[in-house]
């Protein structure tokens, strides 16, 4: 194999560093995927990633330059020179600290690397036969796609830092169509696809292309709607991602509060939700440490290596946290609470399934994913976006048919304080999101008044 391994890729970088400071990440991956189209196999593919990352310290000024391929001690050290060249040529960071100081080296740093299993969804692969054949014999297609990856990140600085993460994850999209072209959408999450039954989608498709043998139509307006995890997923990642500390105290973001205050202590909703991270939370796990390659409002560089612990961002509908480095927080005099690459919202115990909460609905929406969501107005967090694949008119606690997909436009912090129910907490994906965000885990909402602004055909 070409290169050097990981380890000592970081070790080469480190030892041709002539700045300041430097940290160098490394990331190693194996992905296997499958892709159908019309209840047929029409692609696999396996995918190798290796990539060296250098972040380069000149007293206060960074740069940083990443190569994608294994590359051998000559390009490593090309790499690291065009980092410093990088760093002469910034501006001073207003986030310039040291690097933190080493704590415990991971024990599993120069262990071998995971190997890919090139069976991993093999078992898959003989689920779908018997789907498609199942579709086929219903006069329906499938189309979908799923993808399993190995991960491993190494972390090693100037400071002498020396850190790991080993990563799996996947996950599973399937989309029917039947004869009139309707389409109904499903998806699943996993670390090793042997929890995925492909029957069991199926049947929630069935269910979902039943409903739509009925359309109905209806106005733009205020609905209340039964959002399900997927959609919460992309909703709170936005609520998440834009809670940077500094940009609130800065009056930039919807957290921000007059006189360079911010909202940490609001209720942000009568509904006791909670929205936490947590690397070791059960089936989403994450980096049990910073690592970023580029400072953003809610990452610092200099901050890689920083130990992330268990966080609450709401607690019991109360904003308790927003996310800072190390600068921001000194700045602002607040606790450290770096960002930590996963999210879980929870509500109260005994939240119901879907089943559930469209029985005691009386009259709402039930909605299947969000898509091409974007960003209206910083300051409230308004969003605008489609909804995709099913919109379904529930009435008296049943589904009595399908509507048109709508243009929706509103906020994930006002959207939260209309909340009036809340479903129990599953593994999902951020379906818009998609691999842009870690893994998540959400409740279905029931929120009333959400703003359909336009009806749209597009499916």
């Amino acid at each position: 194999m070409r290169g050097p391994r990981p380890t000592d890729a970081v070790e080469t970088a480190l030892s041709a560093s002539r700045s300041d400071a430097c940290a160098v990440i490394v990331e190693h991956g194996a992905e296997r995927h499958l892709r159908w189209a019309d209840s047929e196999l029409i692609g696999t593919g396996d995918v190798d990633t290796f990539q060296v990352s250098v972040v380069s310290v000149v007293g206060d000024r960074v740069g940083a330059v990443t190569v994608s391929g294994r590359a051998d001690r000559a390009e490593i050290v090309a790499v690291v020179r065009a980092a410093e060249a990088a760093a002469r040529q910034a501006p001073p960071a207003e986030d310039a600290r040291p690097l933190p100081a080493p704590g415990a080296e991971s024990p599993h740093w120069d262990a071998a690397l995971p190997a890919p299993s090139s069976a991993v969804l093999a078992g898959l692969v003989d689920q779908l036969t018997e789907g498609f054949a199942r579709a086929r014999r219903n006069g329906q297609a499938l189309y979908g796609y799923a993808e399993h990856r190995r991960r491993t990140t190494f972390l090693g600085t100037s400071t002498g830092v020396r850190l790991r993460h080993d990563d799996r994850a996947g996950y599973l999209e399937l989309t029917a169509g039947d004869r009139d072209g309707t389409p109904a959408w499903t998806n699943a999450v996993t670390t090793e696809f042997d929890d995925v039954s492909v029957r069991e989608l199926q049947d929630e498709l069935d269910r979902r292309l039943r409903w739509g043998r009925r359309s109905i139509e209806l106005p733009p307006g205020r609905y209340e709607c039964l959002l399900p995890p997927s959609a919460v997923a992309d909703l709170m990642n936005y609520a998440y991602t834009t809670a940077g500390a500094r940009a609130a105290a800065q009056g930039r973001s919807v957290y921000s509060r007059p006189g360079g205050r911010t909202r940490v202590g609001e209720v942000l909703s009568d509904v006791p939700l909670t929205l936490r991270s947590d690397p070791a939370a059960d089936r989403l796990r994450c980096s049990p440490f910073l690592v970023t390659s580029s400072s953003t409002g809610t990452r610092s560089v200099f901050d890689n290596g920083l130990p992330l612990g268990p966080t609450s961002w709401w607690e019991r509908g109360r904003l308790r946290s927003l996310v800072h480095t190390r600068a921001s927080a000194e700045e602002l005099g607040a606790p450290l609470t770096p960002m930590v690459d996963n999210l879980v919202l929870d509500g109260p115990p005994g939240g119901g399934d879907t089943a559930e909460l469209i029985a005691r609905t009386r009259r709402g929406l039930l909605l299947t994913s969000l898509w091409y969501i974007r960003e209206v107005d910083l300051a409230t967090m308004a969003l605008t976006g489609l909804t995709r694949d099913g919109v379904f008119l529930v009435e008296e606690g049943e589904v009595v048919g399908a509507v048109h997909n709508f243009r929706f436009n509103d906020s994930p912090l006002a959207m939260v304080g209309r909340v009036v129910e809340v479903g129990r907490t599953l593994p999902t994906r951020a379906r818009d999101w998609g691999d842009a965000v870690g893994p998540t885990a959400m409740p279905m909402l029931r929120v009333r008044d959400v703003r359909l602004t336009a009806v749209t055909h597009a499916r």
